[in-house]
């Protein structure tokens, strides 16, 4: 797999995706504590058109986060500093996955920890493209998880 140098973006180096893999899952790079905002959770449901009175009454008696909610969480950084330059360095959305744990609610104060989950290539008519899965655990404050929501970034090889 080759990528650009940070240097020098003229200058195509060599990028051992086994290596970059061996050194990079499963590492937690950032730690973000949060707290669940009930308004937030409101206005993302409506927002999204979803109509379950779970969602978007938050009188209901089982008020709690819609279904894609955890994705509006963003990490201040998608990738670590020193995470290695694939391809051109730009990329796109490869979709989304979450998994629920349990509810999501209102005053939840969560620890949401951001890590790469795996990193593998495809090729293809338009060659060679990196898959670079970014993942964010969302914790209650006895550690139990919530939820997890799996990003997938797309890069394409040179």
């Amino acid at each position: 797999m080759r990528g650009k140098n940070l240097e020098d973006p003229d200058v195509t180096v060599h990028v051992d995706l086994d290596a970059v893999r061996d050194e990079w899952v499963g590492k937690v790079f950032q730690e973000i504590d949060i707290v669940v905002d009930g308004q937030r959770m409101l206005d993302w449901a409506v927002s999204a058109g979803e109509t379950d009175p779970r969602f978007v009454d938050p009188d209901h008696p089982d008020f709690q986060a819609s279904t894609a909610f955890p994705t509006h969480v963003n990490a201040a950084r998608m990738l670590p500093d020193e995470f290695p330059m694939f391809g051109n360095g730009r990329g796109i959305d490869g979709g989304k996955s979450i998994e629920w744990h349990r509810p999501m609610r209102a005053g939840d104060h969560l620890l949401a920890e951001v890590q790469i989950a795996d990193i593998y290539a495809k090729t293809g008519r338009s060659g060679t493209m990196v898959f670079i899965v970014n993942r964010m655990t969302f914790r209650d404050p006895e550690r139990e998880v919530v939820a997890t929501v799996d990003w997938r970034m797309i890069r394409q090889g040179l």
